[in-house]
């Protein structure tokens, strides 16, 4: 998977451990998230999560990426190939820096993904989002992703799983 191609708009590349800091103030700036999905994010996090993947399956197939304005990143995102189902494509966390939300560069980003996990075979994309978080919710459902199966319940919240078919 080519991730230069994620996007036509923006540089794409795979985000570092020297990128920390650069995230971690990207990812502070959006309140709300935090608030429906607790803790709050720190530089721990973040590196934590840079290295997270679902049982069976390894860091070969993750994909943590940040979009690039110029120099200026501008949104994240972390996509697991071939999860849960070969043919599945799951977004672990999307985020767009708050001063650029509510301006079309998030459905735009997902739109240009979903064109090119198409062109590599992926027929599905699966997500969650916390149960209650109206701007995930609006969201994800503005771009496609309908509910499926129960709400997943988790130690701090619960979540509300979600696909598009591509």
């Amino acid at each position: 998977m080519d991730i230069a191609g994620f996007s036509k708009n923006y540089v794409v590349r795979k985000l570092q451990h020297d990128d920390i800091p650069v995230i971690y103030n990207l990812c502070s700036k959006n309140k709300m998230y935090y608030d429906y999905c607790p803790p709050y994010v720190t530089e721990q996090s973040i590196e934590s999560d840079m290295k997270a993947v679902p049982f069976g399956k390894n860091i070969s197939d993750k994909f943590y990426v940040g979009y690039y304005d110029g120099d200026k990143l501008i949104a994240v995102l972390d996509l697991i190939r071939k999860y849960p189902s070969p043919q599945t494509a799951y977004i672990g966390f999307f985020m767009v820096d708050a001063d650029l939300q509510k301006q079309g560069i998030g459905s735009d980003i997902i739109a240009q993904l979903s064109a090119v996990l198409v062109n590599d075979g992926f027929s599905t994309i699966q997500l969650a989002w916390v149960d209650g978080n109206p701007q995930a919710e609006a969201f994800w459902i503005k771009n496609g992703f309908a509910k499926f199966g129960d709400v997943c319940e988790l130690e701090k919240y619960s979540v509300i799983r979600a696909k598009k078919t591509l």
